[in-house]
């Protein structure tokens, strides 16, 4: 079943703020949702993107919110529900990178958890929290978890980032399973997995063979459309969905070589991240 616009829905983000987030937000108010509910840890951006949004007939609210904190969703979702209602549509878009370190380097042990918190708990949390009224009311809804190519690919220097997204991956495939066999195919759920992006978040990361780093209006183009039809997984570039291919049948010490020698084991040497 597609869901042709989100015109008259009710539509949160998280990460809303700037990024792939910001970009989903103006998606949905372009649309003519009836609320975009922006949630993000960033007060000032959080503002001012609500600002840009505001005054094209959509209702436009805005939550600083830490989605590290299980107790912080949960609070933010009560309140929600006390301004709009349930959500039809919802985008796990918030996210976090550390990397250019080998694990044993890790100085910090609460990037650990950080990384772990935001990037596959907090889309399991948030989603509990809308789920339950989108298969209880019976109409067409949505669920956009924004994981990574890190999900299918072992990749050096970022060992934590990509546990979190096999997490999310894992966790969010199994969710549309469950959906499909309860009988709830009002409800589904798409995850993507992009390799890096220029929101700035991966800066100084390096595109790999015949993979250049992704637009971020593209990503969000595909993405939604792919949200909208129902697809249930989204792999960007065709490259990615390749190496997930042959990752599959080749011997480990010949995929290891193939993926050292196309550049994806070194994609992150010089990575410095968003300022």
């Amino acid at each position: 079943m597609k869901l042709a616009t989100v015109a008259g829905k009710e539509v949160l983000v998280t990460g809303a703020a700037m990024g792939l987030g910001k970009l989903f937000a103006e998606r949905a108010v372009r649309e003519g949702a009836a609320a975009v509910v922006l949630w993000d840890i960033n007060e000032t951006a959080l503002r001012d993107t609500a600002a840009e949004l505001s005054g094209k007939g959509v209702q436009i609210h805005r939550h600083i919110v830490d989605v590290s904190d299980a107790e912080a969703i949960r609070a933010a979702a009560e309140t929600v529900r006390g301004e709009v209602g349930d959500i039809d549509v919802l985008v796990n878009n918030a996210g976090i990178v550390r990397g250019n370190t080998y694990f044993w380097d890790t100085a910090d042990r609460s990037d650990i958890e950080k990384t772990m918190a935001i990037n596959s708990l907090a889309p399991m949390y948030t989603t509990l929290e809308f789920l339950p009224a989108m298969v209880a009311n019976g109409s067409e809804a949505r669920i956009l978890t924004i994981a990574s190519s890190a999900a299918l690919v072992h990749n050096p220097r970022m060992s934590v980032y990509a546990a979190s997204k096999w997490a999310a991956l894992g966790w969010s495939d199994s969710v549309r399973i469950e959906l499909r066999q309860a009988g709830h195919r009002h409800v589904r759920v798409t995850t993507v997995c992009p390799t890096y992006i220029n929101t700035g978040m991966f800066e100084g990361a390096k595109g790999f063979w015949l993979t250049p780093i992704l637009d971020r209006y593209k990503v969000v183009e595909t993405s939604w459309k792919a949200m909208k039809k129902g697809t249930p997984v989204v792999i960007l570039p065709w490259t990615s969905r390749l190496n997930e291919v042959l990752s599959g049948f080749l011997p480990i010490r010949i995929r290891d070589f193939f993926l050292d020698t196309v550049g994806v084991y070194h994609s992150m040497d010089e990575f410095t991240g968003r300022k």
